[in-house]
């Protein structure tokens, strides 16, 4: 788990941020940025530049590495605390609370502002870099590509997602993001996979999330990870989060993407409530009646 950078905030100066900036600008171009390259990147002279270095690597918020030349690296907690001061500078968060979820692409985090918000880090390509470079559509193909971009783009793509799915689907609502963190509503309710439904919700309940798929079926996107780790239930109906994998509907593999999210929807309610789903409910059946704008209800396909 990446560590809570909040506490640091208020011990940061003005000109260490200057110095984050700067390993940030010239992690464009390198991996490690020469010591040589900071006080142009950071705008600072070399005495600040070496000053700044040893705040920062003291507080774990940069790594230095001597390989052909003294090079300097952001570690998570450094990019965290560039993003989390951006939205406080803005007034969209004003104060941090207790971890949400922490899993191996994110860390979600409450924070308040004028009501509950929920700050999501993406964490995209820190310990799986490669892996997600080559899966991913948002990794770009240019000669050198961080970890931080790719998580900063993953970012960006989830929260214009959001914009273009909320309100007509049941999405967290966006508030802000920088580099690589969301600022999103905070969701009510139980995630699905720690839900006891009663014997006569779990069809209505399913019928629910399959009208959501359909809807941001509708709008434009297939989810492309739907599971029961990121469906919300709550007395209003459901709640769809983790976009940043989703697919525009005239993507070259967005129909094999829509089945595999119905069939992981359907799979999931007929291994935990096989009494309720009976097993010749088609998947293939229930996508193509997304697609033809007609899903109704689970019941239909028994």
């Amino acid at each position: 788990m990446v560590r809570n950078v909040a506490e640091l905030l208020p011990e940061l100066e003005a000109e260490d941020f200057y110095l984050l900036s700067g390993v940030e600008q010239g992690m464009r171009f390198s991996e490690w940025v020469q010591r040589e390259k900071l006080p142009k990147f950071a705008d600072l002279t070399e005495e600040e530049v070496d000053y700044r270095l040893e705040r920062c690597l003291k507080r774990g918020l940069i790594e230095k590495k001597t390989i052909q030349y003294e090079g300097y690296t952001l570690q998570f907690e450094g990019y965290d605390a560039l993003a989390l001061r951006a939205l406080v500078e803005r007034e969209t968060i004003g104060e941090f609370g207790a971890p949400l979820g922490v899993g191996k692409e994110s860390d979600v985090y409450e924070v308040r502002s004028y009501k509950p918000l929920a700050l999501k880090y993406h964490r995209e390509g820190y310990t799986n870099f490669r892996e997600v470079h080559k899966e991913r559509d948002y990794a770009s193909d240019k000669e050198h590509v961080s970890w931080m971009y790719t998580a900063r783009k993953a970012a960006e793509r989830e929260y214009d997602i959001l914009e273009s799915l909320y309100p007509d689907v049941s999405v967290p609502r966006p508030i802000d993001h920088n580099r690589h963190a969301i600022v999103m509503e905070k969701m009510d309710g139980v995630e699905l996979s720690r839900t006891k439904l009663e014997d006569h919700q779990v069809l209505d309940v399913l019928d629910l999330l399959l009208a959501e798929i359909e809807r941001a079926y509708e709008a434009g996107y297939v989810h492309a990870d739907m599971s029961e780790y990121n469906v919300f239930v709550d007395e209003s109906g459901v709640t769809i989060f983790d976009w940043p994998q989703a697919v525009p509907t005239d993507h070259e593999n967005a129909d094999e993407f829509l089945e595999r999210d119905v069939g992981n929807a359907l799979g999931y309610f007929r291994r935990k409530y096989p009494q309720q789903v009976p097993d010749d409910i088609s998947s293939d059946e229930m996508a193509a009646a997304i697609q033809d704008e007609s899903i109704g209800s689970v019941t239909d396909f028994a």
